[in-house]
């Protein structure tokens, strides 16, 4: 590797020039004032008037300001319906273990802003964020960001300055027009397509398919975890020249007993031990293959070794995380839609049987009787339903959650204002030897983790 690499912690901090802004005087004042992490987050959460706003043209323009090149000698892009922040770490996980120098862009996060932006596997810093909203900030002028679009461009920033092998990024929404797809990506993989944000990306799977495959490049592999992916997303493959590596017809994720799997294409296979905890859930085998997928796709060179332990050693927070409290078993995730809820249905139904108690919060744009439903044949025993109203404008209230679940098996489920109560009633009910689910979106996560304390 050489000599010493600039990290991202020593990236200065840049003030932009007044003549290269064109802020009134109160807006100069104010960004004068900033100089925490929460004082920008607060202030880019300011700067567009709504949350979502899909598009390249905004963030291209501030992009090629900023003079943005390559974030990594190679990047990988993942996006999908579910399972992207899994995949993201499996990628990061392997690389790290070969001795790679790697970056990780992911969203939302769970407890700090800093889990979006990794590097050498650390969160960033609170100074470097601040530089790299700086940086942003200094090019932007009058262009409106969003903010995904501040933090995509300002991971961006710190990861071409770190010197770095490889970066992984995941799409935020969508795919075609999401920021992320700034980058022309060496590797894509989509990981699934299902129903969800169907307000931005459509109403049937082969519309979010479509914008989905947004994320590939011509003559770039793409790695598809769908067993029987979209037909939008082969024609489009198949449009642009991108070489399609599916799951279960070009590479395997086959089971060979209770601590061990086999990743297996044509011509090669390898034994592997199963992902740690609630990263050996049945669908996080096809996650990890998909990262093997795609790190084989860019030719890299794995040293014996390297993909055991990097699958051994992958870990990402809020999926299937799993706390021992008195004799209970209480497991945190962060399925918000049927798919990722038929996954978890799959993974309790390979579990020995336990009375199965569950808190369960959604945001408004979410299908929460859809996600119950999809749990109906796994077994609940006891459900804690949970108001979201901190989550903001997309936050539901316990009273209209229980109005839509009227005609589920959670309709008579027991009733709190927000997730910490629901977590507390919940666990005083559950006996040695029950098992907890916490679920139903980032936020309900989120507040679980900051209850439960975030060890695991």
């Amino acid at each position: 590797m050489g000599a010493h690499r600039r990290g991202a912690t020593d990236v200065p901090r840049q003030v932009a020039p007044p003549e290269v802004r064109s802020h009134n005087f109160g807006a100069l004042l104010q960004l004068t004032m900033m100089t925490t992490l929460p004082d920008w987050l607060a202030f880019i959460e300011r700067q567009h008037p709504s949350a979502i706003a899909l598009g390249l043209d905004r963030v291209r323009a501030v992009a090629a300001r900023m003079s943005l090149g390559k974030p990594a000698k190679k990047t990988v892009t993942v996006g999908g319906t579910n399972g992207k922040g899994s995949t993201v770490a499996f990628v990061e996980a392997i690389a790290r273990a070969q001795g790679l120098r790697v970056g990780a862009y992911t969203s939302p996060h769970l407890l700090r802003y800093n889990e979006r932006v990794r590097i050498d596997g650390n969160d960033a810093e609170d100074a470097a964020l601040v530089a790299g909203f700086e940086a942003v900030e200094a090019a932007r002028g009058d262009t409106p960001l969003t903010y995904f679009e501040y933090g995509t461009l300002c991971a961006l920033w710190l990861f071409e300055r770190a010197n770095l092998d490889l970066v992984v990024l995941e799409v935020g929404l969508g795919g075609r027009l999401d920021a992320v797809n700034l980058v022309d990506a060496d590797a894509a993989i989509i990981t699934t397509v299902g129903l969800d944000h169907q307000d931005w990306l459509g109403d049937d799977v082969e519309s979010i398919g479509h914008e989905k495959a947004g994320i590939a490049r011509p003559s770039k592999p793409l790695v598809l975890g769908d067993i029987d992916p979209p037909a939008s997303v082969l024609r489009h493959a198949y449009a642009i020249g991108a070489p399609a590596w599916r799951f279960g017809s070009d590479f395997f994720a086959e089971p060979v007993d209770a601590g061990h799997w086999r990743w297996r294409e044509v011509g090669y296979s390898i034994e592997l031990p199963l992902p740690m905890d609630g990263q050996a859930a049945p669908v996080q085998l096809r996650n990890a293959a998909c990262a093997i997928a795609a790190l084989r796709a860019l030719r890299l060179r794995l040293e014996n070794g390297t993909l055991e332990r990097g699958v051994a050693q992958a870990q990402v927070a809020g999926r299937l995380q799993r706390f021992d409290r008195d004799g209970v078993e209480v497991w945190v995730d962060v399925a918000h839609n049927p798919q990722a809820a038929q996954a978890l249905a799959e993974w309790l139904r390979a579990q020995p049987h336990k009375r199965t108690l569950a808190v369960f919060g959604a945001l408004s744009d979410k299908d929460a009787a859809g996600v119950v439903d999809a749990l109906a044949a796994a077994g609940v025993d006891a459900w804690y339903l949970a108001g979201l109203c901190e989550a903001g404008a997309r936050g539901m209230d316990v009273d209209t959650l229980a109005a839509r679940l009227q005609s589920t098996m959670a309709a008579d489920g027991h009733r709190f204002p927000e997730v910490a109560s629901a977590l507390v009633v919940a666990l005083a009910d559950a006996r040695m030897g029950d098992r907890l689910l916490v679920f139903g979106s980032f936020h309900v996560a989120s507040a679980a983790l900051q209850e439960l304390g975030h060890g695991g």
